[in-house]
């Protein structure tokens, strides 16, 4: 990731015996401009490998500065982020974009973006796993999945664990100790049913214990659902409703390997639904050795996205859904980009 452009610096008036003083802050400043305005290209990150570091913790003196608006970016009524990713033809991450490369319109109509991030900020996520019957030979390759993406959490990342089969149940609450989860993960079980949209909406409300701004789920499961309360109609909706990302991991079965349930066949397309709605993706895998890769390319995902604020024109708090689309500008010398964000969210009400 590029690392974050340094906010412009603030002056305040100074006394009339302060005024050689002033004389070199402006000389500064000007200088910084100058080295500010030699930016180096967009570059396409290189393809990612699995064994990722965390990040080391900062130390305190590097802390971000609440002063600064880059580390102070919050939702409200009046300020939308949306979180985007964009990829090459070749699926590798573009970074070193700037606010300038991106265009933004809600309901068609083209808004003035007001913040603009693309550093690696902390993150709250949720690990949605799969552990009904039908996942009996695929335990241990979505344990290591599990596993190559904590490899990409940085210090500062919390993370919960719900597991479901009949039903969803919270095995472990938020915690900073990735260990605790995959230690839990070790004597996972499959049998019962598939409770997928009801592990979801159990991930939802769970997310409002979040502490990070930036929420995701990561869902792992066969697709399918057959002994939820809730349906994909309630669950489409929620999702729309909620600032958070939905990825999935879809292990399916070859259309060559004998007949699939309805609710297999139609996995898929739903998962599909339910991460692009958010702005997430869902991966499909069929050969098992592929699901740690895949795990990892999703963490490497998250810390490779652009933030974009906006305050929106229609400031009618009329609880109506408002559509969201992000272009992006082409930069000269690199191929046609692909866009990923968030579709839309619900206007406040009051």
């Amino acid at each position: 990731m590029k690392p974050p452009t340094q906010p412009a610096k603030k002056y305040s008036t100074l006394g009339f015996g302060l005024l050689l003083t002033l004389a070199a802050l402006s000389a500064f400043a000007a200088d910084q401009k100058t080295k500010k305005t030699t930016t180096a290209a967009p570059i396409v990150a290189e393809e990612p490998k699995v064994a990722i570091e965390p990040r080391v913790r900062p130390s305190p003196s590097a802390a971000a500065d609440p002063t600064d608006p880059k580390s102070s970016i919050r939702v409200d009524s009046t300020l939308v982020l949306i979180n985007v990713t964009v990829t090459d033809p070749l699926n590798r991450f573009v970074t070193g974009l700037e606010k300038e490369h991106f265009k933004l319109a809600e309901d068609k109509v083209e808004q003035t973006i007001r913040q603009f991030s693309s550093e690696d900020a902390p993150l709250s996520v949720g690990l949605v796993f799969d552990c009904s019957g039908s996942m009996s030979n695929k335990l241990n390759k979505s344990r290591q999945a599990a596993a190559q993406f904590f490899k990409t959490a940085n210090p500062e990342d919390e993370f919960f664990l719900i597991q479901f089969n009949d039903k969803p149940e919270l095995v472990v609450p938020f915690t900073t100790n990735t260990e605790e989860i995959q230690n839990r993960l070790a004597f996972t079980q499959a049998k019962g049913r598939t409770a997928l949209l009801d592990g979801l909406y159990m991930a939802m409300k769970q997310m409002k214990k979040a502490r990070n701004p930036r929420k995701a789920v990561l869902i792992i499961s066969d697709g399918g659902d057959n002994s939820s309360r809730y349906t994909e109609t309630e669950i489409k909706k929620l999702v729309r409703e909620t600032d958070v990302q939905v990825y999935a991991i879809g292990i399916y079965e070859s259309m060559g390997r004998g007949a699939r349930t309805p609710e297999e066949i139609s996995g898929p397309g739903l998962l599909t639904e339910l991460a692009e709605q958010t702005g997430g993706r869902q991966y499909a895998v069929e050969n098992l050795n592929e699901l740690p890769d895949v795990a990892a390319k999703i963490g490497i995902e998250l810390r490779n996205q652009y933030v974009l604020g906006y305050t929106p024109t229609n400031l009618e708090k009329d609880g109506k859904y408002r559509r969201v689309k992000v272009t992006v500008q082409q930069p000269r010398g690199l191929p046609p980009l692909k866009v990923f964000f968030r579709l839309g969210y619900y206007a406040p009400v009051q």
